[in-house]
C-alpha cells in the first residue's frame, strides 16, 4: 500500500530527529564535539566516498546542479516581497527561505526513498546548496565576511579532492575506500540526531514569523521548480529528487549563522523549528508526487 510505503520512508528520518530532541530534553548533552567531528571528518568522508566512486560522473549532474541553483536563488527573490509585506528584515527572513536542510534531512531522505543509487545526485544537491550557503548566505548577512575561510572548510577540501578523483578516474585503494565508507555512513544518522538536539533551543515567542516561514519556504521552492523544470534535461530520478529538495524545510545552519552575526537569532530559530515541524506535512506530499 502506497501510504504504508510513504510512512516507512518518512518515519525513520523524523524518528531519529525526535530521539535527538527527546534525549536533549532529558540529558542536555553538549553536542559541540560530536558536531565538529561530523563536519570535519564524517561528512567529508561521505562526500569524498560518493564523489570519488567509479559510478559518479560529474557531467551527468550539470542540469540537476543548475536546477538546484535556480531554486535556491529564485526562492530568495520570491521571499523578498513577502518579507517586506510582513515588515521582517530581509537578512532575517530571506536566507532561511533559500537555504534548506539538504544535509540533515535531504541526504537520508533520498536514501530511504530512492535507495543508495540516489546518493550521488543528493550529494550534488547538498554541495550546491551548502556551497551557496557558506558563500552567498554569509555575504547576505555580513557583506564584510571573509570568503577565504570557506576554502579552509574540510567539506570543501573533500569535495574538491573527490571531484579530482572523479575527473581523472583515479582509483582509491580498497582498504582506504572501505574505511572512508564506514566513516561516511556514520554521518547521516548523526546529522538527524544533531538536528533534534538543536531544536530544543527554540523560543516560541516568535511563532508568527516561524509559521509564515514554514509556509513560504516550501511554497517558493516548489514554485521555482515548476518555473524552471521545463527548461531542464533531467532523468526521472533527478526530477524526483529535485522535487523533494524544493520542499525541504529551512536548514539549522541558518540559526547558527544568525547567532554568529547577531541577526535576530530568536526569530530565525523559530523559522527553522516550525519549518522543520511543517516538514511532516510538506515532505510526505512532495514524496507522494515524486514516487509516482
Amino acid at each position: 500500500m502506497f501510504v504504508v510505503r510513504l510512512f516507512s520512508i518518512v518515519f525513520p528520518v523524523f524518528a531519529i530527529v525526535a530521539v535527538g530532541y527527546l534525549y536533549s530534553r532529558w540529558r542536555r548533552p553538549d553536542m559541540t564535539a560530536a558536531n565538529q567531528i561530523n563536519m570535519t571528518i564524517l561528512l567529508p568522508a561521505l562526500l569524498f566516498h560518493v564523489l570519488s566512486g567509479k559510478d559518479f560522473r560529474l557531467v551527468e549532474f550539470g542540469w540537476l546542479a543548475l536546477g538546484c541553483l535556480a531554486i535556491v536563488l529564485g526562492s530568495g527573490l520570491l521571499a523578498i516581497p513577502v518579507a517586506r509585506a510582513a515588515r521582517i528584515p530581509l537578512k532575517t527572513f530571506v536566507p532561511p527561505m533559500m537555504f534548506t536542510n539538504a544535509g540533515n534531512i535531504g541526504l537520508p531522505l533520498a536514501v530511504f526513498a530512492f535507495g543508495e543509487q540516489a546518493l550521488p545526485a543528493a550529494v550534488v544537491l547538498f554541495l550546491v546548496e551548502n556551497g551557496l550557503h557558506f558563500t552567498l548566505g554569509t555575504w547576505l548577512i555580513d557583506h564584510r565576511a571573509p570568503w577565504h575561510k570557506v576554502l579552509r572548510q574540510p567539506i570543501v577540501a573533500a569535495t574538491l579532492i573527490g571531484i579530482a578523483f572523479s575527473l581523472f578516474r583515479w582509483d582509491v585503494p580498497m582498504p582506504i575506500r572501505e574505511t572512508v565508507n564506514l566513516l561516511g555512513q556514520a554521518s547521516i544518522p548523526l546529522l538527524l540526531f544533531a538536528l533534534g538536539t538543536r531544536l530544543t533551543s527554540v523560543d516560541f515567542r516568535e511563532w508568527r514569523i516561524g509559521l509564515l516561514g514554514a509556509v513560504i519556504c516550501p511554497a517558493t521552492g516548489v514554485l521555482m521548480l515548476l518555473i524552471v523544470k521545463p527548461f531542464l534535461q533531467l532523468t526521472p530520478l533527478q526530477a524526483s529528487l529535485l522535487l523533494v529538495f524544493s520542499a525541504l524545510p529551512p536548514a539549522v545552519l541558518n540559526y547558527l549563522v544568525a547567532e554568529q552575526y547577531r541577526q535576530e537569532p530568536g526569530k530565525v530559530a523559530s523559522i527553522v523549528m516550525l519549518g522543520n515541524l511543517a516538514g511532516l506535512i510538506s515532505l510526505p506530499l512532495a514524496l507522494a508526487f515524486a514516487l509516482h
